[in-house]
């Protein structure tokens, strides 16, 4: 493929960043991409957590003769390639070059039930060569397989995410609102392995603040020449300028090549993570689900809260008692702080969470407003980069959100739900009008989309957004999805306090 003397000349305006990531993948004599090492890696992690799974059955559950155990390890070995195809086939490889976002997390249902089935396949298998295994060991190593396979590729994905070929060099089509949108997404997670490499647009827009160093690289009948030229391997078109019928001749001539290619839907507002895809005659139609969850839904997303909780709260107890201690002996004042947010249907209630602020700190506000982190962009947040009002302790607390554990004695109350939208102060809840109230249509959450996704970086508008897309397609699976990112997310926050 040729590449245009006018694309040629544009070189150095890519950043650093690219230049490096194009030096280093020039050096090598076969450039490796994110799928390599990702597959690889999932791969050893399976076969390490399924290793461990039979070990520790083999050693809790002695077998009866030294027979046993040659042929239970010779049918162990023999599922080993069974468990790859299998995987490969749920697609358990392929995740995380296809999604940028893609985790563990996302895959705990495909593990379950591949175990689940393979370890039936392999107790139903034992009887044609005469094992007697007792179902206790098979039960625990179907345990254990799961936390192995979970955790194992959990680190496995840590490991990749630190490494060089993890970085996917990425162009996106449309240099508008959208556009800078998605990229200003991309640069907030640094977790997605995403280097915005340039925007492709024949009339682009002047870029927003923080996206300057990204350079406008050409126009849309050049975009193939530039995915050789900064070796691309994602293409993400987000409304550009160009024709129709163009865009979709170029993402059929991208096709043939090895690019990722991510499409961002028109009403994208509205269009949320648990829609349906149909078809009529083959044209792809996307359903929203009804806004109202059922009263059958209702009660499981409470009596999963009611569970939640209540552990949480046994289980940290000890916990608790620490930080009430350390809270009383920072400063004068109470141990927990009660503040009024903006409940389901709009009715107020008092949010607790351990004291990490002087107890005058409410009155000290008004005065504190000109250090407002979103003053120049959006003055409806309240955010103080180092607040003066916080205490030592509270320092410590906000930075690992330990101030937010007693909001499960809200969530016992039934004022608040383990997932959900952001609680809001009353002071910002006013800027919600419209379409976006519906966001109260659930009750406000210890966590949720906000939390995961990025806390207090995101806007407020964005937000709003994450909290009505999370409502109108909540289902279960994203709730226990999301508890289970929270804690990632937090480590790694590094906000400042």
């Amino acid at each position: 493929m040729t590449i245009h003397e006018p694309i040629l000349a544009r070189v150095p305006l890519v950043d650093a960043r690219t230049q490096e990531i194009l030096a280093r993948r020039r050096a090598g004599a076969r450039p490796r991409r994110r799928g390599w090492i990702v597959r690889r890696m999932l791969l050893l992690a399976d076969m390490l957590g399924l290793t461990l799974a039979f070990l520790v059955a083999q050693w809790a559950v002695n077998p009866i003769t030294r027979t046993q155990t040659l042929r239970e390890a010779a049918l162990f070995l023999l599922a080993l390639p069974c468990w790859v195809i299998a995987a490969k086939v749920k697609r358990l490889y392929d995740g995380d070059e296809e999604r940028a976002d893609h985790s563990t997390v996302d895959e705990f249902v495909a593990v379950f039930n591949l175990v689940t089935l393979g370890a039936w396949l392999f107790f139903v298998s034992l009887e044609p060569v005469d094992v007697e295994t007792p179902v206790s060991k098979l039960v625990l190593f179907w345990a254990i397989a799961i936390a192995g396979i979970v955790t194992t590729r959990a680190i496995a994905r840590a490991y990749c995410r630190r490494q060089f070929e993890y970085l996917q060099n990425t162009i996106i089509v449309g240099a508008g609102d959208v556009g800078h949108h998605v990229a200003a997404k991309m640069l907030q997670h640094k977790e997605y392995g995403i280097n915005v490499v340039g925007f492709v647009d024949a009339s682009p827009r002047r870029p927003k603040s923080g996206l300057e160093h990204i350079p406008q690289l050409g126009t849309l009948d050049e975009l193939p020449a530039l995915v050789q030229m900064f070796d691309v391997e994602r293409v993400v078109f987000a409304f550009s300028n160009d024709s129709h019928v163009d865009t979709i001749r170029l993402i059929r001539e991208l096709r043939d090549v090895n690019v990722q290619i991510d499409i961002v839907p028109r009403l994208f507002e509205v269009i949320g993570p648990t829609v349906g895809v149909h078809t009529l005659e083959g044209m792809a139609i996307i359903g929203l689900p009804p806004l109202n969850l059922s009263r059958s839904s209702q009660l499981l997303k409470r009596a999963v809260d009611l569970v939640l909780a209540s552990l949480g709260l046994i289980v940290l107890s000890p916990l608790f008692l620490a930080i009430a201690i350390a809270v009383r002996r920072s400063s004068p004042g109470p141990v927990f702080f009660k503040q009024v947010r903006m409940g389901k249907r709009d009715r107020p209630f008092a949010m607790f969470k351990f004291r990490t602020m002087v107890a005058d700190a409410e009155e000290r506000k008004a005065n504190l407003l000109y250090l407002n982190k979103h003053r120049a962009d959006d003055p409806r947040m309240f955010k103080l980069a180092n607040d003066p009002r916080v205490t030592r302790v509270g320092r410590f607390l906000r930075r690992y959100s330990l101030d937010e554990l007693p909001q499960l004695i809200n969530v016992l109350r039934g004022e608040m739900s383990m997932v959900g939208p952001r609680p809001l102060v009353l002071d910002e809840d006013q800027f919600v009008h419209a379409w976006a109230r519906e966001r109260l249509s659930l009750k406000p959450g210890v966590t949720g989309p906000w939390q995961v996704l990025g806390a207090s970086e995101i806007p407020f508008e964005d937000m709003v957004k994450l909290d009505y897309l999370y409502v109108t397609g909540w289902s279960l699976l994203n709730d226990l999805k999301l508890v289970f990112r929270t804690i990632p997310a937090i480590l790694r926050t590094r906000s400042a306090y």
